[in-house]
């Protein structure tokens, strides 16, 4: 290694430590190990343009262990990013660009939000498969348009998390050969050395998972680890490249735990700076390293100026290709490309609205050809097949129905990654009760407000026989304690299809609860739910003078319409509001929040889920009809029956709440 380059790893090594010595908060021992690693990646191989973060054809870096942000933050101001020094002083701050774990949309450069180990790992898988699918719809013989890696540096915590296990099983099997994952190997976790959890042979493991991996033996021999990445990018399937590190490397805490989370201190820096002989000031970057990284921004900027020309020209020669691909990219639509999709049920009389998401998937398919996504071994009963298409594969790169196995955990991140890399619009599904184990991926998903859907069927107690284990109570409440997350339960197809327009055109992630058993289309009530639907929350029908509000979601839509034609046996005049999704009615004005539920006017909620959270809406004098127990396996008509929901539960609640 030269001396020049000795000094650009230094500088990024001495500036993280710099910015959690200021915090007083934050992880010195991953920067000073990996400096070499990631400035190996990003001097010689990366290509990205500083001035154009969002360059489609930008190679991806991942800093999947994510708690060493403080080094990807000094690589981005080193290499030209809107990332000042003084940023990095106010690392870990009130509303700084350099929070502590790395944050999608706060920071110019950072492609994922980080942190929860595993997450970034399976993240960039999600990116090489839209990287692929993207290449196998515009790339033309002549003009390779899309052609980028998908780099990142990956931890011992990042391999022990579950979610890793299915992510890289999934992206061994599609042979994602853009995939190149650095791992930095230093035998230390928070509690110590690794061996007292995890002795397992990575390498093995990775070579089960049909990944090429190889090994660099000094975390600091920047050629070595050039080479293996050179060869990783040979290969036909993913590559793992295990580096040899020590966490601290240069600090007198090097190869303990004491150096992970927790600054070095002032006796531990002034030891640091001798060992590299590096001046006393805090967040130095020599002249000679600016200059430096100012040869590699030109090499940079080149990049993207001849990829610009290859793009001028593709445009001239595929102008429907690069047009398509250009709105891809920006998440614009045809004009009108919706127009329809309230009609595409004909006459049909039960239907079940996961089968009406079926259909509306296929409807959304013809329209938008960057619409593709699957379900976790379930697609005949999540109903998510694309007809007109093929499946995904390692043979058919441009097929549109992902097969992700049962691995709910990595698909929820890997889609997240289609959607972070931009040019898709994706979409997994499984059942709802296995929402708990996608929570993390669905969490991040609002974090980064990164527009994935998550596609639930199976959504209540009327899955009938499978019984508790597979019946969703919580599910549903605890997706709505998300934020930023948009929770839908539509009551009937056409309900369906306005939610499904609605989370394909949000940029917030979106989860559609959906019903296994056939509900009655409200077909008398089109013009209401056309016009209302997706205001969340709307006025279904109701008797004038209403003494009571029912306010039903998804498949009690149907029985808080039967118990009104009692209710008005009975000389009850009534209300029902659909609420497909709490969270559109939240964004209307107070005006219209007031014109459907007024103050005034009882409320009772009816839902086949937990009621908590339902009394803010119904408030003191209202009351809920839910299921604050776990289920039983039975038919649903009896489940439904047995748990209270049915007419007559709800004409002795309403008769309660008014006091008759």
């Amino acid at each position: 290694m030269n001396t020049l380059e000795t000094q650009c790893i230094t500088t990024l090594r001495m500036l993280s430590v710099d910015a959690v010595e200021k915090a007083n908060s934050g992880h010195p021992g991953l920067p000073l190990g990996c400096a070499a690693i990631a400035h190996t990646i990003w001097s010689r191989f990366l290509q990205h343009d500083p001035k154009n973060p969002q360059w489609i054809n930008r190679d991806r870096f991942i800093l999947s262990a994510g708690h060493g942000s403080a080094l990807l933050y000094a690589l981005l101001h080193v290499y030209g990013y809107d990332l000042s020094l003084e940023d990095l002083q106010n690392f870990r701050q009130w509303h700084s660009k350099t929070p502590g774990h790395p944050e999608y949309g706060e920071t110019p450069g950072v492609e994922a939000t980080t942190g929860p180990l595993g997450q970034g790992f399976a993240m960039g898988v999600g990116m090489a498969m839209a990287e692929r699918y993207l290449s196998a719809q515009y790339n033309k013989e002549d003009s390779k348009i899309i052609d980028h890696y998908v780099y990142a540096l990956v931890s011992d915590g990042d391999l022990m998390e579950g979610v890793t296990a299915e992510a890289a099983s999934l992206a061994g099997h599609l042979q994602l050969n853009k995939l190149i994952y650095l791992y930095d190997d230093n035998n230390i976790s928070i509690d110590g050395n690794t061996n007292i959890t995890f002795t397992e042979n990575v390498e093995q493991r990775f070579l089960a998972y049909n990944w090429h991996v190889t090994r660099v033996a000094d975390g600091n021999d920047c050629d070595a680890i050039a080479a293996a990445i050179s060869e990783a990018k040979q290969q036909d399937k993913p590559s793992l490249i295990i580096v040899k590190t020590h966490i601290g490397y240069g600090s007198p805490k090097q190869d303990t735990a004491k150096v992970h989370g927790s600054p070095l201190g002032s006796e531990a820096i002034q030891a640091t700076r001798d060992k590299f002989s590096w001046p006393q000031s805090d967040f130095h970057v020599p002249q000679e390293v600016k200059e430096e990284m100012q040869k590699v921004l030109t090499k940079c900027a080149e990049q993207h100026n001849t990829w610009q020309e290859k793009w001028k020209q593709y445009s001239e020669k595929y102008p429907e290709c690069s047009a398509k691909l250009d709105a891809a990219m920006h998440r614009q639509y045809p004009e009108n490309w919706s127009d329809g999709i309230a009609d595409i049920f004909g006459e049909e009389q039960s239907m079940a609205t996961r089968a009406a998401s079926g259909k509306v998937i296929n409807f959304i398919a013809e329209r938008l050809p960057q619409f593709l996504g699957g379900s976790a071994d379930l697609a005949g009963s999540n109903k998510t097949d694309i007809k007109s298409s093929v499946d995904f594969s390692v043979q058919q790169q441009a097929g549109r129905n992902i097969r992700f196995g049962i691995r709910e955990h990595a698909m929820g991140s890997i889609v997240n990654g289609m959607s972070l890399h931009q040019g898709v619009v994706a979409f997994s599904a499984t059942f709802l009760a296995f929402a708990d184990y996608m929570r993390p991926a669905i969490r991040l998903a609002a974090l980064m407000k990164t527009p994935s859907i998550f596609v639930f069927t199976h959504d209540s107690i009327a899955l009938g026989e499978d019984g508790p284990t597979h019946q969703p109570v919580e599910q549903l409440m605890s997706l709505r304690l998300i934020p930023d997350l948009l929770v839908m339960r539509p009551a009937d197809a056409l309900e369906t299809a306005i939610m499904w327009r609605e989370a394909v055109t949000s940029t917030l992630p979106s989860a559609l609860c959906l019903t296994r058993q056939g509900v009655t289309p409200l077909a008398e009530y089109a013009s209401a739910i056309t016009a209302n639907a997706a205001k969340g929350a709307y006025t279904l029908c109701e008797d004038d003078n209403a003494q009571v509000i029912l306010i039903a979601t998804g498949s009690e839509v149907g029985l808080a319409l039967d118990a009104k034609k009692k209710l008005g046996e009975e000389s009850i005049p009534c209300r029902i509001v659909s609420m497909p999704c709490w969270e559109l009615f939240a964004q209307q004005s107070p005006e219209y929040r007031e014109s459907v539920l007024p103050n005034d006017v009882p409320k009772i909620s009816i839902e086949a889920g937990s009621t908590l959270g339902w009394q803010s809406i119904v408030g003191n004098s209202g009351a809920t009809i839910g299921i604050d127990t776990f289920g039983a396996s039975a038919p649903w008509e009896v489940l439904y029956d047995k748990f209270g929901f049915n007419v007559q539960n709800v004409l002795s609640t309403v008769k309660q709440v008014l006091g008759k």
